[in-house]
């Protein structure tokens, strides 16, 4: 039986490209020996702690929310519908 993984959607690639490096590029600037992080984070299998993820921003010249937009949509509308619920009791 094949086990479905839900990707985290994220737009690192797409970031990535405009500044035109390569993983393997933005793999130097982040101290890292390899790209197999790199992948796992644009491939959605995988998130960036809190420092990689500012790093990122840093070097593709955007704001972290920006990397990970539907992710922020998604939880943005959990909280608040959360919110919204509390505030009807």
């Amino acid at each position: 039986m094949t086990q479905l993984v839900k990707r985290i959607p994220n737009r690192l690639r797409k970031h990535r490209k405009l500044m035109g490096y390569r993983q393997k590029d933005v793999a130097a600037l982040l101290g890292f020996e390899n790209t197999r992080r790199i992948g796992q984070w644009e491939k959605g299998l995988a998130f960036p702690n809190l420092f990689n993820l500012l790093k990122l921003s840093i070097i593709y010249r955007t704001f972290p929310n920006e990397l990970y937009f539907d992710v922020l949509l998604e939880l943005r509308h959990d909280v608040l519908g959360k919110e919204e619920q509390r505030l009807k009791k």
